[in-house]
């Protein structure tokens, strides 16, 4: 099985994510954990560019294919290998992300980004992409109190970017409600901890039917 971790910056991804793991291993799954871009070294190495080197400009269209080449060695060297060891993949952000950062925010058309990104991962796309979903006004507020991060290449393209995004993670949402699972993350760590699991549990038991087909 294969989740996916979304939302604007400020979310709660990081939280959210660390407690599904746990879960998932306390219910006796072999979790791989992995974060896109990264977790290759080209990946890594491609992450650095994307986020931190404020330096170099980039396009809309040359931001998203530095992301798919990243996406495509994650595919090939970590999500691909452990789908078909049996294991259960949960990644930080994946497709869906550059869909509405490049795509619905970024002036790209959605459905080209779609199109380009399946041929990129070889079909290999998550079960469901649970979104934490939350206006921007509390992401940014979220982020302002951590005065030890320093804001990336995405957070320093302001407000009116953030409402795009969300804009465009509802519009994925309403578009494919079956794969695209909106979570309410402005309440407590606890409630939304309960939504992830009742979201999840639903590909477990529709995995579990179909291999006792």
């Amino acid at each position: 099985m294969f989740f996916s971790f979304d939302g604007i910056d400020g979310s709660g991804k990081s939280t959210q994510m660390s407690r599904f793991v746990a879960w998932l291993e306390q219910q006796g799954h072999d979790v791989v954990v992995c974060r896109d871009p990264g977790s290759t070294p080209l990946g890594e190495s491609l992450r650095e560019l994307l986020l931190h080197r404020h330096e170099l400009a980039l396009s809309a269209r040359a931001e998203m294919h530095v992301y798919m080449a990243a996406r495509a060695q994650l595919v090939d060297e970590v999500i691909r290998p452990a789908l078909e060891a049996g294991r259960t993949v949960v990644s930080d952000r994946y497709l869906l992300a550059n869909v509405v950062y490049q795509g619905h925010a970024g002036g790209i058309e959605p459905a080209e980004v779609w199109r380009i990104g399946r041929f990129t991962v070889g079909g290999v796309l998550p079960d469901v992409n649970i979104v934490l979903d939350v206006p921007p006004e509390t992401a940014a507020e979220r982020l302002r109190r951590d005065e030890t991060r320093e804001p990336d290449r995405m957070e320093r393209r302001g407000e009116e970017f953030c409402r795009q995004l969300r804009a465009g993670y509802l519009a994925e949402a309403a578009a494919d409600p079956r794969h695209v699972v909106l979570v309410d993350a402005t309440r407590g760590v606890e409630e939304i901890e309960a939504d992830v699991r009742r979201v999840a549990q639903r590909v477990i038991d529709s995995a579990a039917e179909v291999r006792g087909t």
